[in-house]
């Protein structure tokens, strides 16, 4: 008899959301299998205000393996979740990130590791992982410089990362030089003619500023400035009067919730009013828009607009038993969109380790089948990766917010292939 769990897996894979299910229901879980147990780790801030969104990207972790029993192809599946946080940081932390990434590392029997999601501790975790060779899968990064040297990275990126020469690292999001276009498309398309421009100075947030500021002669908008703030700072009421001075009707934060943003866009708002607040998806959670979250006051949320890889969940093929199913084990019918991430993040992993066969438990092997991914019949869509582990999605989607200072699918943005930097 199927039961519940599977019931549902059957129902997605009609559907062609995905090709296999997978699947751990606790932060740690295994059991016995012919083909022997591998490990499967994921690094994540599960500290701190990116909860909203790594919490529920656990749970679809856990989904994805408790729907496979545990198993890929004749391996049991051991998943561990990291929280690459500290309290004392209030966020991701890079000691922490290192020391997980060498914990995992150190596991003879580890075989994927997902994370990071940041994108500057992804900048601390691949080196170790690629050094011991493990295929790494991220849900969340956009950082341009982790996977090609294209506008918008550093110096020496994204070589430096990889000591082995070998790549080792995926994403399943579409990286900045496309999110920077489609934020440009949401400001063009909202009206704004002047935007200021705001990075909390990590990788993720400077990168996508710097990406704007190099596509926007493609759109009819001019950015006044582009200022890194200080993350810490008690209020950013000079930066405000200088987003007044400039004469900006438009405000873009780059950056993560932790850094700053409820404050700065608080005093923007005061300086001025009517200035629309955009964002990238490093905000794009109730913990920034949703002031019974510690957010922003409710009057100003209606004015934000904000990008995620993530699109309406319920219009993806299978989303509709993935929010069922999501619903049934943890009670809640809207999760944050990257709970789907987590649940094909590990949906991923368990079928490159089944489509090695015996070679499940070889890193090689699975590193190779994970590079070989084209085409895969996804909860995403259709995807693939390039030889520099980015996938061939290309699609953002525009939230705004509800009366509850939930951020809710508005639209699908598309860029050009000729707007994002290639």
């Amino acid at each position: 008899m199927l039961t519940k769990a599977l019931a549902v897996c059957a129902a997605i894979a009609a559907a062609g959301a995905i090709s296999a299910c997978g699947g751990g229901g606790e932060d740690t879980s295994g059991g016995g299998g012919g083909g022997g147990t591998v490990s499967v780790y994921s690094s994540l801030p599960l500290t701190g205000a990116s909860t909203a969104q790594t919490k529920p990207l656990v749970n679809g972790i856990k989904l994805a393996l408790d729907q496979a029993q545990n198993k890929a192809g004749d391996f049991t599946v051991e998943y561990t979740s990291l929280d690459d946080a500290t309290a004392q940081a209030g966020q991701w932390d890079p000691g922490q990130t290192a020391a997980n990434a060498r914990k995992a590392a150190s596991d003879e029997s580890t075989i994927v590791y997902i994370g990071e999601f940041n994108s500057g501790a992804s900048e601390v975790s691949i080196p170790i992982l690629n050094n011991a060779e493990i295929p790494q899968i991220s849900p969340a990064n956009t950082y341009v410089g982790l996977t090609t040297d294209e506008p918008g990275s550093a110096p020496g990126e994204p070589d430096k990362y990889y000591p082995t020469g070998t790549r080792t690292y995926t994403r399943i999001v579409p990286r900045d030089s496309i999110q920077a276009a489609a934020d440009l498309m949401a400001m063009e398309d909202a009206g704004c003619t002047k935007v200021a421009i705001a990075n909390d100075k990590e990788a993720y947030g400077a990168g996508l500023a710097d990406l704007i500021e190099l596509e926007v002669d493609q759109f009819d908008l001019e950015i006044t400035s582009n200022t890194g703030i200080d993350p810490k700072a008690a209020n950013f009421r000079s930066y405000a009067t200088q987003v007044k001075n400039e004469g900006a009707d438009c405000f873009f934060f780059a950056g993560i919730v932790s850094n700053g943003a409820v404050q700065l866009t608080k005093d923007v708002n005061t300086a001025v009013p009517d200035a629309k607040i955009f964002g990238g998806d490093g905000v794009c959670t109730n913990t920034y828009t949703g002031e019974k979250e510690g957010g922003v006051p409710a009057d100003i949320a209606p004015l934000i607009q904000c990008t995620v890889a993530t699109l309406d969940l319920k219009s993806y093929p299978g989303g509709q038993e993935f929010l069922k199913a999501y619903s049934d084990k943890y009670g809640e019918s809207n999760p944050d969109p990257y709970a789907i991430y987590g649940y094909e993040a590990m949906s991923l992993a368990l079928d490159t380790i089944e489509s090695a066969g015996s070679d499940g438990n070889d890193r090689a092997a699975v590193l190779e089948a994970l590079f070989n991914t084209k085409d895969r019949n996804s909860v995403l869509g259709k995807y693939g990766f390039d030889e520099n582990g980015d996938t061939t999605l290309t699609s953002y989607g525009l939230y705004n917010v509800d009366s509850s200072g939930n951020p809710v699918f508005f639209k699908t943005l598309t860029p050009p292939a000729s707007v994002a930097a290639e």
